[in-house]
């Protein structure tokens, strides 16, 4: 298991900032990690919409299914995934602040099945593709607000 916490300060307000995130079909714009990002579904924006991501993991792209479990506009998202062994709860919040938005984002990252056993080698790599996540997402919001 691994929790990774990490915290962004953007320019663009709230419902800018949540729009663009919340949304994970733009995940691959801002996570080097995730080689591609695409909706699943054509419903609304909203609890049960669904994506499919490939993401890389331990040298590989491997599959994983995302479904929106919760969905406060401009607040809070929660997306719950699944794939290769991997299970993962991702929580988004958006908080107004004098210059734009901070967003929080925590993953909860389990493993299952034979996964299970690298777990205690895992956080470091995590670690990594937090930061890695972090950092990308802190430029995309960039270059939207400079856009903006």
């Amino acid at each position: 298991m691994a929790i990774l916490k990490e915290q962004i300060h953007t320019s663009l307000t709230p419902d800018r900032a949540f729009a663009f995130v919340a949304d994970f079909a733009n995940a691959e714009a801002w996570d080097p990690g995730v080689v591609s990002s695409v909706r699943a579904d054509d419903g609304p924006l909203g609890v049960g919409a669904r994506y499919h991501l490939s993401v890389r993991m331990a040298g590989r792209e491997a599959p994983m299914e995302y479904t929106v479990t919760a969905w406060e506009p401009d607040r809070r998202v929660v997306l719950s995934g699944s794939g290769s062994g991997v299970v993962a709860v991702d929580e988004i919040r958006f908080e107004p602040t004098p210059t734009g938005t901070r967003i929080d984002y925590t993953a909860d990252i389990r493993f299952r099945g034979l996964m299970r056993l690298a777990a205690p080698f895992a956080g470091g790599a995590f670690a990594k593709v937090a930061r890695n996540a972090r950092e990308g997402m802190q430029r995309a919001l960039e270059q939207r607000a400079a856009a903006a």
